[in-house]
């Protein structure tokens, strides 16, 4: 499987920088950043969104991120994402039974090791991949008692990035980088 398009031959330097940072961090030699070169403000401006990416933060652990990460990946049923997001699941401490829920094979609110932060994040993150975008604000009140103001920043510009390079990567035609090739 191919991109719709082929990067360009011919990358300028501070890009080729960031392509090989990019390549250590991850491991793999990631097209959407090649592509991207095309046009370098697209490129730099989705590098510099990309390194500011929330991992943890406070009572935000990389567990909760990381499953709003996955939910909106599979949420915007974008193949690249759920590659990339879903790789190492286990080391977040998220089991198989967690990923089925947010595969959406089972419901989450029946999986018991969700904590009631987790099951609100995780709908937060799929009411921001839904179009049109609806919050019912009896939601909205619950999650703002279990969540302070920051955190919902948080947890909102989380779902709302990988749904950014969600629709980047799919309007680009970029296959998965397989991440989760064994």
């Amino acid at each position: 499987m191919e991109a719709f398009i082929n990067a360009p031959v011919k990358i300028p330097l501070f890009l080729r920088i960031g392509i090989w940072i990019s390549k250590r961090i991850t491991g793999k030699d990631m097209l959407p950043a090649k592509i991207l070169a095309w046009y370098p403000k697209a490129a730099v401006g989705s590098g510099l969104l990309e390194s500011l990416v929330a991992h943890k933060d406070g009572k935000l652990d990389e567990r909760i991120l990381k499953i709003v990460r996955i939910q909106a990946s599979y949420a915007a049923a974008c193949p690249f994402c759920i590659d990339m997001n879903s790789h190492h699941y286990q080391d977040k401490h998220i089991t198989e039974d967690e990923m089925s829920a947010l595969k959406g094979q089972k419901e989450p609110a029946v999986i018991i090791t969700f904590s009631e932060r987790e099951l609100l994040a995780i709908d937060y993150a799929r009411l921001i991949s839904q179009t049109p975008l609806k919050f019912h604000p009896s939601f909205i009140e619950k999650l703002k008692t279990h969540f302070n103001e920051r955190e919902m920043v948080i947890l909102a510009s989380t779902a709302a990035q990988v749904n950014y390079w969600a629709r980047l990567i799919q309007a680009l035609g970029i296959p998965p980088a397989g991440f989760m090739d064994h």
